[in-house]
């Protein structure tokens, strides 16, 4: 295959990927939006459980269309274990977040876990960060104080804890480091999915059940239908393009969640809030582009299975 050939396939592919990209986004936000709904009426706990049970028979058609049923046993593995744990955690705390903020907020908010990963790369990596990285990283966490401006009417719990989801998402994009990359991404999906839904499980039994309508049930499928296809668009996304070309897209995610969270809510987010998302954005932006030849750009970008 000639040069040009093969650079016309790689720029179809690239092109593709950040589709993939994008739509992957709008369906973890619609996702969100829908389970915030059907939050109004029903236990949290309840919520994630029986949602969880759905994403995880989902997720399982997804890893056989993939062909990779075979290999599921690898949720067995420590570190895929324990990466699963951690992003357990993270999953529940933003959904709980998610379910008494604004949508659009929770969404800057989780934004920050790049910065995060600076600060952990730095800390537990001994990676070496430039000046003006650190720059962007400040900026960023002073956006987050935007957001969640503490002042207004004293601290937010619900806040407080979207960035403490935040702080275990990074976590657990540091420990997906950690994991063989002959895994495939879809078997470290499941051991999320199941995860998430033992900890709920556990959850709804101290907080209790209630009864649910068909209605509500059929939104939480279709919540779990939009989250399966974001974890599918997501890994073919990462599979066929450059991951650091793609990455940047991840942050249409706020697009949808402004758009839905005004559609379905009202909401709209005030000047600091703006402020906030601008510099969450930018930060970020200039984070990804650092992160360029730095890591391998056949490395599966981590899903976020919320």
């Amino acid at each position: 295959m000639n040069t040009a050939s093969l650079t016309a396939r790689t720029t179809h592919a690239n092109r593709r990927s950040i589709f993939m990209m994008i739509g992957g986004m709008a369906c973890f936000v619609a996702n969100d939006a829908l389970a915030k709904y059907v939050s109004q009426g029903m236990p949290a706990a309840q919520l994630i459980f029986l949602r969880g049970c759905m994403a995880t028979v989902l997720v399982l058609l997804v890893a056989q269309m993939l062909g990779a049923t075979g290999r599921l046993g690898g949720v067995l593995q420590p570190r895929v274990a324990l990466r699963a744990a951690v992003d357990a955690c993270a999953t529940v705390m933003y959904l709980l977040s998610l379910f008494h903020l604004p949508i659009a907020d929770v969404t800057a908010i989780n934004l920050a876990a790049p910065l995060f990963m600076t600060l952990f790369a730095f800390f537990f990596l001994r990676e070496r960060v430039s000046v003006a990285r650190w720059a962007a990283v400040v900026l960023g966490f002073v956006g987050v104080l935007c957001v969640v401006r503490p002042g207004r009417d004293g601290v937010d719990i619900w806040a407080l804890l979207c960035l403490l989801g935040t702080v275990f998402h990074a976590a657990r994009d540091l420990l997906t480091r950690r994991i063989d990359p002959a895994i495939p991404s879809i078997v470290i999906t499941m051991a999320t999915a199941l995860a998430v839904t033992l900890l709920a499980g556990g959850l709804s039994l101290v907080q209790g059940w209630k009864p649910f309508t068909a209605r509500e049930l059929g939104w939480l499928a279709l919540a779990s239908g939009f989250l399966a296809s974001g974890y599918f668009l997501l890994i073919q996304c990462m599979r066929q393009g450059e991951v650091s070309l793609t990455a940047p897209f991840r942050y249409s995610a706020l697009l949808f969640a402004v758009l839905l969270g005004y559609a379905v809510w009202g909401d709209v987010p005030d000047a600091w809030a703006w402020a906030g998302i601008a510099l969450l954005v930018g930060s970020g932006l200039y984070v990804v582009h650092s992160e360029r030849g730095r890591n391998n750009p056949t490395r599966v970008l981590d899903a976020q299975p919320e």
